[in-house]
């Protein structure tokens, strides 16, 4: 049966959209950013902004279901030109909203550049058309990449929003997720003809997962950020409030004891355990549990505090905050010098100072 014409508001959409792309990379830009802030700021907002975008990835996931289906019960087709139009600002809205939160979290002097740095090549694809349409889109295996990087980032980021997961909790769901909706989209690309196929299919998807789980100290936790961060040794418990800053002190001043402290910005309603950890010219030293709970828009203040330092505590220390599975939140960096000798002229040549 031949299919009915569509109504004319909906042809003059399709050409205004034709017309002027521009206009949807400007809307999913600017809607993504104002939903970092309404996160950022813990509005009540948040939440439907995280579903609507969940929403619309499971609308990308039964898209060919749905448009037979209204193929049949309405004699219409469905115009590619729309569909694709709907899927590319679908890529905008959800890479837009992430980026922002991956930017601020980001530690960029680790491996989470490689990750961060991927997404932002994928957003700059999505928004420009001769990219997105002549190059991405005919590639079918590259396309798939980047939706399945769009949605794993995607859901890093509403979990912990929607659900009140925990940073590895949102990895593993988000990373299983990923993988199980990849699987039918390899097998559509890549049909499978033979029982070797399909066992190099589920290999391929396994290794995906597998690599994925390895590199997961590459990957920033979207909604954990240090808002605030000191070296100190002087902390009042009842104000939760820190003395001067410290970038180097004596092996003296440090057997003193000498305090990291951090807040961290963690979604309202999310209690997430997080580690310090003691490093000593790259050697780990001590690793110390923090429960953290979000909700406080300067963050949650937490600190530890180290006395027991080895016999030489010299060089350069560094306190890693991470998550559970090792994710890098920050990094708080301080140097231990060797005592000056009370009287320099007393001491040898390659000799320590004599304690006085």
């Amino acid at each position: 049966m031949k299919s009915k014409p569509l109504p004319t508001v909906v042809i003059r959409v399709l050409e205004l959209i034709k017309r002027y792309p521009g206009v949807i990379a400007l809307f999913g830009f600017c809607s993504g950013l104002g939903s970092f802030i309404l996160v950022d700021r813990q509005a009540r907002l948040a939440t439907p902004i995280a579903v609507l975008l969940l929403v619309s990835w499971l609308w990308l996931m039964v898209e060919n279901a749905v448009t037979q289906l209204f193929s049949r019960r309405f004699k219409r087709e469905i115009p590619p030109g729309l569909l694709r139009y709907l899927t590319q600002m679908i890529h905008q809205e959800s890479l837009f909203f992430v980026l922002p939160f991956f930017f601020i979290t980001t530690s960029w002097n680790s491996g989470q550049l490689v990750f961060t740095g991927l997404l932002g090549l994928a957003g700059l694809v999505s928004i420009i058309d001769p990219l997105y349409y002549h190059w991405l889109a005919p590639r079918r295996w590259l396309f798939l990449a980047l939706h399945t990087l769009t949605l794993f980032a995607a859901l890093l980021t509403s979990l912990p929003i929607i659900l009140h997961l925990t940073t590895s909790q949102s990895f593993q769901l988000a990373l299983g997720t990923a993988m199980l909706l990849s699987f039918p989209s390899l097998a559509s690309s890549f049909p499978i003809r033979t029982w070797r196929r399909g066992l190099l299919l589920v290999v391929v998807t396994l290794g995906v997962g597998a690599a994925g789980w390895l590199l997961r100290t590459w990957v920033p936790p979207a909604t954990l950020w240090m808002t605030e961060d000191a070296i100190t040794q002087d902390l009042d418990n009842q104000t939760r409030t820190h003395g001067d800053g410290i970038d180097t002190l004596s092996v003296t001043q440090a057997r003193n004891g000498v305090y990291a402290y951090t807040a961290i910005n963690a979604p309202r309603g999310l209690d997430e355990r997080i580690y310090h950890v003691w490093e000593m010219n790259g050697q780990d030293m001590d690793r110390i549990p923090l429960d953290i709970h979000g909700g406080r828009k300067e963050g949650y203040r937490a600190w530890t505090r180290k006395q027991n330092f080895p016999a030489d505590p010299s060089g350069k220390w560094r306190v890693r905050v991470e998550t559970e599975d090792g994710q890098l939140i920050g990094i708080l960096k301080f140097s231990i010098t060797a005592d000056a000798p009370s009287n320099p002229g007393a001491d040898q040549p390659g000799t320590e100072p004599k304690n006085q």
